[in-house]
């Protein structure tokens, strides 16, 4: 794909923000919108001062009007739907042959859905949720799950390299969503028991940065392990992915396995532990708060 092609961005939270930021920078002309006006004018005054030309619509239609490629970013199955299929989404103003590209975490079913109506007009879709967090997003190293056609695809994998460390086509729509889904069941799993092991060494008096040295080089290493280890020790939670997102992940996790009446014993009980994190008050605590559901050994 050559440079200078014509995006449409919506949504610019913590990971639609710098990935906007990202593909102005690659040369594309980026008309961005954000439902929350306050958000979408604090994203003004850093794209200026970061020396980025990214004009502001005020719909989504607007921002995606005459656009090559629409892509969204937003919470929800609620909040896509409201900026593609609802009255006044990207969908009014695409036309035949544009590009649709959904990197919000929802659900399979509302992929499926999305990419029913974008085949009616004529609109190519891919849904392409993302990992790597906001440090993943601001550094431009995402990982990046793809379903759609392979058509579709070969469209979308050039307009994604900005941000992307890999991006990979799972299988048709939906399955990218579906992918999603099981990086955040291991996710999930993999804190659960991280902060048990913290609260292990601590009862016992190890020293915590030896016993991670002993097993972050075998078989438990994992970049969780890296990167949350001596934050979760020390109790520090502010990392952008909020325990009320990975809740709302893992209920379409639950809901995919149950309609494909498969059992998920684990993502079900990690998720009951992040129920008592909200309730005591972690609701926008990253998600390796999990541990604080577990007092210390000296408490």
């Amino acid at each position: 794909m050559k440079q200078g092609r014509s995006i449409a961005f919506i949504g610019l939270g913590v990971m639609g923000g710098p990935m906007s930021a990202h593909l102005a920078r690659a040369g594309h002309r980026v008309t961005a919108y954000n439902r929350s006006p306050e958000r979408a004018r604090q994203r003004a005054e850093e794209y200026k001062a970061q020396g980025l030309d990214i004009a502001f619509a005020e719909s989504p239609a607007a921002a995606a009007r005459g656009a090559d490629i629409v892509m969204t970013c937003v919470g929800e199955d609620a909040d896509l739907a409201q900026v593609t299929i609802g009255p006044g989404g990207v969908l009014e103003a695409m036309e035949p042959g544009a590009l649709l590209i959904d990197h919000t975490t929802a659900s399979a079913a509302m992929a499926r859905k999305l990419g029913e109506s974008c085949a009616d007009a004529q609109i190519d879709f891919v849904d392409a949720p993302v990992s790597g967090g906001q440090a993943g997003a601001e550094a431009g190293q995402l990982a990046i799950m793809c379903g759609g056609g392979e058509d579709a695809m070969a469209r979308a994998h050039p307009a994604m390299q900005p941000y992307a460390k890999a991006i990979t086509h799972v299988g048709p729509v939906g399955a990218g969503q579906t992918a999603k889904m099981a990086n955040q069941m291991c996710i999930a799993g993999i804190l659960g028991g991280l902060a048990e092991a913290i609260r292990l060494a601590e009862g016992a008096g190890l020293d915590l940065e030896r016993t991670y040295e002993a097993i972050s080089g075998g078989a438990a290493q994992s970049w969780q392990m890296d990167n949350r280890w001596e934050t979760m020790a020390q109790g520090k939670f502010d990392f952008g992915f909020a325990i009320d997102w990975m809740r709302k992940d893992l209920s379409y996790a639950l809901d995919e396995a149950r309609r494909l009446g498969l059992a998920s014993p684990i993502t079900a009980l990690v998720d009951q532990f992040y129920a008592e994190v909200q309730a005591a008050g972690g609701n926008r605590l990253d998600t390796s708060a999990l541990i604080t559901r577990l007092p210390r050994p000296s408490e």
